[in-house]
C-alpha cells in the first residue's frame, strides 16, 4: 500500500550551505520571539568565513544533513555549559540562569566557544533532544477527537525523548467554561487555542502509553533534565517553566520510551490490531531527524496496520510536522484512512489555531 501522504514531505536538501542552514534557524527563532538566539546567529553567520573559534567548530560539520539541526545542536551545547556553571560570565547574559542579555552578548559567546572548544566539539556531534511540553496542546486536541470512537486509548510516540507528551492527559487544557485533564497538574495551558477549539467535555481512558527514541532521556534525573533544559532557549522563560512541571509529573505517571529504530519499533507494536481500543501513533517536529530510508519504511509500516484497522481495533496517525503553514497537526484515521488537517502553531505549541470543524463521525461497535 502506497505510504500515507500529508505534513511528510522530505527535508530540504542534505547540500545546503553552512550560512543556509544558520540563516533559516535564524529566521525560525525571529518567528518564535528568541531575540537572544537571532543575535547569536547574526555573529556565527558574522564569522563563518573567518578564522577562528565560531568557524573551527561549525566548518568540520558543513555537510552534515540540513534535518541534523546544527544550529541548535551547537548553541544546544553552549546553553548546557551556562546550565551546568562552566561559563559564568555568559550566564550574565543568558535568561535561563536569571541574567539579562546586553550589548556584550556576542563577544561573551565568542570567547566562551573559544574556551571550551574541546567540549563544545563533543557536544555539537550530539543529536538535538527537544522535548517540548507545548506542543502537547496540537496532540491533544487530536487525540481528544477520538473519544467519540468510544473505545480505549493506546499512544505510540515516535521520536519521544523523554516520553513527556505521552502524559498529554495528565495535564490540564483550560477554554472558556471548557476543561480537560487533572484540576491540579502543574501543567497547565490557558486558553491555548485561537479561533476554535477542539472537545473538551469528553471522558477519554488511555489504557497504554509507550515512546521509542534512538537515545531515550529518562527526565527524572539530574543528566536527563540538564539535556532537556539545554535543547530550550535561554530567553524563553515560559518553556522552561513547562519543561520542569512536566517532569514533575513524569516522576508519577510510567511512559516508557524503548531505545529502538522507529520502523521496527512500530511494526512490532502495530503487527496486529487490538480489538477494543483505537491506537494512536503519534510524533512531533521528529520526520527532519529520520534518514530518508528510515522515514520511509515508517510511514510504509504506519500505512500497512492502517490496511488491517478494523472498527473495532481502528488506527489513528497523528503528527505535528512542518507544513506550508506553520507547524501543521494532521490526522489519519483508518479503516479508511480520512486525513484531516487539524491546527496550525508555531513549533513550540500555543497559540494553535484550531481549523476542524467537524468530530470524528460514529462510534465503534463495542
Amino acid at each position: 500500500m502506497r505510504a500515507p501522504t500529508g505534513s511528510s514531505q522530505a527535508p530540504p536538501a542534505a547540500s545546503a550551505s553552512l550560512a543556509d542552514v544558520l540563516r533559516i534557524q535564524r529566521d525560525a527563532c525571529l518567528e518564535v520571539g528568541s531575540a537572544l538566539y537571532v543575535r547569536l546567529i547574526d555573529r556565527c553567520l558574522g564569522r563563518i568565513d573567518r578564522s577562528g573559534p565560531i568557524r573551527d567548530l561549525l566548518a568540520p560539520h558543513a555537510a552534515d544533513p540540513f534535518g541534523s539541526a546544527l544550529a541548535l545542536r551547537f548553541l544546544g551545547a553552549v546553553h548546557r555549559l551556562v546550565l551546568e556553571g562552566a561559563a559564568p560570565v555568559l550566564a550574565r547574559e543568558y535568561p535561563s540562569v536569571g541574567g539579562t542579555p546586553g550589548p556584550d552578548l556576542e563577544d561573551v559567546f565568542e570567547a566562551t566557544v573559544e574556551a571550551h572548544l574541546d567540549r563544545l566539539s563533543v557536544h555539537i556531534g550530539r543529536g538535538v533532544q527537544t522535548n517540548e511540553v507545548g506542543r502537547a496542546v496540537a496532540l491533544a486536541g487530536a487525540l481528544l477527537g477520538l473519544a467519540e470512537l468510544g473505545l480505549p486509548l493506546r499512544v505510540f510516540e515516535v521520536g519521544a525523548s523523554a516520553g513527556l507528551n505521552l502524559r498529554w492527559d495528565h495535564f490540564r487544557y483550560e477554554a472558556g467554561s471548557d476543561a480537560f485533564g487533572e484540576p491540579s497538574s502543574p501543567v497547565r495551558f490557558i486558553e491555548p487555542w485561537v479561533d476554535r477549539r477542539p472537545r473538551l467535555d469528553v471522558e477519554i481512558e488511555v489504557v497504554e502509553r509507550l515512546g521509542c527514541d534512538l537515545a531515550p532521556i529518562d527526565a527524572t534525573t539530574d543528566e536527563g533534565r540538564l539535556t532537556l533544559r539545554a535543547f530550550v532557549w535561554p530567553d524563553l522563560v515560559a518553556r522552561f517553566q513547562r519543561l520542569d512541571a512536566a517532569i514533575e509529573v513524569a516522576r508519577r505517571v510510567p511512559a516508557p520510551v524503548h531505545s529502538t529504530e522507529a520502523s521496527r519499533w512500530v511494526a512490532e507494536r502495530l503487527a496486529e490490531p487490538m480489538a477494543g481500543t483505537v491506537t494512536a501513533v503519534m510524533h512531533s517536529v521528529v520526520l527532519q531527524y529520520l534518514p530518508t530510508a528510515e522515514r520511509r519504511m515508517l510511514l510504509a509500516r504506519i500505512a500497512d496496520a492502517g490496511a488491517r484497522a478494523t472498527r473495532r481495533a481502528p488506527l489513528a496517525w497523528i503528527r505535528m510536522e512542518p507544513g506550508r503553514q506553520g507547524c501543521e497537526t494532521r490526522c489519519t484515521l483508518w479503516p479508511g484512512g480520512r486525513e484531516r488537517l487539524l491546527s496550525v502553531s508555531s513549533y513550540h505549541g500555543p497559540p494553535v489555531r484550531w481549523l476542524e470543524r467537524e468530530h470524528v463521525q460514529g462510534r465503534a461497535n463495542r
